[in-house]
């Protein structure tokens, strides 16, 4: 039987989601770049914190904050030294090299970390509760939901409020001509690399203190991106989180029914929402 502790729990799992959809609406709203090795970037986050915590006996979330700038170093090097070279019109370049990027991720993880599945360690945080009467919820959800719903605030604040929100609409909408009002499209690019890194250090947070990861599960944590990106519609942040939460709600109800239709069921959701509205719930107009 199908409980509200099953829909509440899809719910928050969708922010976990969520969180891994921001990064890759933000790069594609800005520049329409399909990034490929988006999950394999939220691995590589995952190890950094994972060495903090680790090696230098960090708490998880100082170990995040730390690594959080150090990601965005990553994505302006990435977008200035590499991506900035493909971009264009045909968006077969960009995804040959994302793809490259990819597989270079993965395979250096498994040298340096082996294939052995990893986990955040977050003590008693793994554990604790908040009894809401009907159900209890799980810390640990609460808070990566919570999570979801500042960064999505937080990017529309940033888009919406302050002249880099302004300058990331106009490069979207027409790089040419912001380039002729000052405005530097490549460094402009950089910095929304840079800030879709500091949010896929956020996802590979929660990722890893939540569930075991290795360095070939990047994939699907970008399938997962991608399919949440395309419910809520291309480019909406609101959406985005929308999407997440419909496959976490049709992956709890899958594993309700039957534990092994667990992931099938949130592909299934994501088929039926694409036949019924191929731009999504939300889509950006």
């Amino acid at each position: 039987m199908i409980g509200i502790d099953t829909i509440i729990q899809g719910v928050l799992l969708g922010g976990l989601y969520a969180l891994f959809a921001s990064g890759l609406s933000l790069i594609f709203g800005i520049m329409r770049l399909v990034n490929l090795a988006h999950g394999d970037l939220i691995v590589f986050a995952g190890y950094l914190i994972l060495v903090g915590v680790s090696v230098f006996g960090l708490n998880p979330f100082l170990s995040a904050l730390i690594a959080a700038p150090l990601m965005f170093g990553v994505g302006w090097v990435l977008q200035l030294a590499v991506l900035n070279r493909v971009l264009g019109h045909n968006i077969l370049p960009p995804l040959l090299v994302t793809f490259g990027l990819s597989v270079i991720l993965q395979n250096l993880l498994l040298e340096t970390f082996s294939a052995d599945s990893q986990r955040i360690p977050v003590g008693v945080l793994e554990t604790a509760s908040v009894d809401i009467g009907v159900t209890s919820l799980g810390l640990l959800p609460l808070l990566t939901f919570g999570s979801a719903i500042a960064v999505i605030l937080i990017l529309n604040w940033i888009f919406y409020r302050t002249a880099l929100g302004r300058a990331f609409r106009a490069v979207s909408d027409d790089p040419t001509t912001a380039s002729l009002m000052g405005i530097k499209p490549n460094r402009i690019f950089a910095l929304a690399t840079g800030l879709a890194l500091v949010i896929v250090t956020i996802a590979a947070l929660y990722l890893g203190m939540r569930a075991n990861f290795d360095p070939t599960t990047g994939p699907a944590r970008l399938l997962y991106a991608f399919e949440a990106v395309i419910i809520g519609g291309l480019g909406n942040l609101w959406g985005t989180l929308i999407g997440g939460m419909i496959i976490g709600v049709s992956q709890t109800v899958g594993a309700a029914l039957n534990p092994e239709w667990q992931i099938l069921a949130g592909h299934v959701a994501f088929l039926i929402v694409l036949l019924i509205r191929p731009r999504g719930l939300m889509p950006k107009q």
